[in-house]
């Protein structure tokens, strides 16, 4: 694989996490008949919290895993990364939208996902000082 397609694989499988998150959102609009807003469902609001959340923080890291690969970056090293996210941002979005309150799903998903934001800036910043 090269490193563009390396990327474009990541790239893909978030998108399907965003669409499942994004599913689970309409499920309960449907269940709940809210069209606007969260009613006062708990779960609804997770399921809303989880989509959100995710197209919150995921954006970012693939446009800078995009950006690395255009660059150059290793294909393992994109693997890496790309799982990482991957991982998080999975564990994360199920974590928030079935428990209420503070979880392990929900903690490690926001910990990896930090972490992977601060090196892929600090590689991207590297390369933009140091070419």
């Amino acid at each position: 694989m090269t490193a563009l397609q390396v990327a474009s694989l990541y790239v893909g499988l978030n998108l399907v996490i965003l669409l499942i998150l994004g599913a689970n959102v309409i499920r309960f609009r449907l269940r709940t008949k809210t069209s606007l807003g969260m009613g006062t469902d708990p779960a609804l609001e997770r399921a809303c919290r989880a989509h959100a959340n995710g197209a919150e923080w995921t954006p970012g890291a693939l446009i800078a895993l995009v950006l690395m690969a255009m660059l150059g970056a290793p294909v393992m090293a994109l693997h890496a990364l790309g799982v990482s996210l991957t991982v998080a941002r999975g564990i994360h979005g199920y974590g928030v939208a079935t428990q209420d309150g503070p979880n392990i799903g929900r903690f490690l998903g926001a910990l990896f996902t930090l972490i992977i934001y601060a090196v892929l800036g600090v590689g991207l910043v590297l390369h933009a000082v140091t070419g």
